[in-house]
C-alpha cells in the first residue's frame, strides 16, 4: 500500500472522532469545522465533510440550526446529540484501546 493511501484511510478512520470531539466543546457551521480540521492539519475536501456531516445527522448523532451570519445567507450550526454524545464516549474507548497497542510497540 503506497504511503499516501496508509495516511488518507487513517485520516478517514478518524475524522468522525475528530469532527464529535470538536462539536462536543461547540456548535460550529461547515466552514469553521474545516478550518478547526484544516488547524490539526487533518485536511478534508468540503464534500467529505458535508457528506459526514448529513449522514451523522441522519443517525441522529448531529442537529443544526440555522443561524445569522455577520457577513451573508444564514448558516447551518451543527451540534452534537445525546446519541452523539454515546457514540463519542464509545470511539473514545476503542481510540484509548487502539493507541495503547500501537504505544506497546512503539515502546
Amino acid at each position: 500500500m503506497a504511503e499516501e493511501n496508509i495516511k488518507s484511510q487513517m485520516r478517514k478512520g478518524i475524522l468522525e472522532y475528530c469532527v464529535l470531539l470538536y462539536l462536543a466543546q461547540t456548535e460550529a457551521y461547515p466552514a469553521e469545522i474545516l478550518a478547526k480540521l484544516k488547524e490539526a492539519q487533518l485536511i478534508v475536501v468540503e464534500g467529505t465533510l458535508y457528506t459526514l456531516l448529513n449522514r451523522l445527522r441522519r443517525e441522529e448523532k448531529l442537529n443544526y440550526v440555522w443561524g445569522e451570519s455577520p457577513s451573508g445567507p444564514p448558516r447551518k450550526y451543527f451540534s452534537i446529540t445525546d446519541t452523539g454524545r454515546g457514540a463519542l464516549m464509545r470511539l473514545q474507548q476503542e481510540w484509548d484501546e487502539v493507541a495503547t497497542t500501537v504505544n506497546y510497540f512503539r515502546n
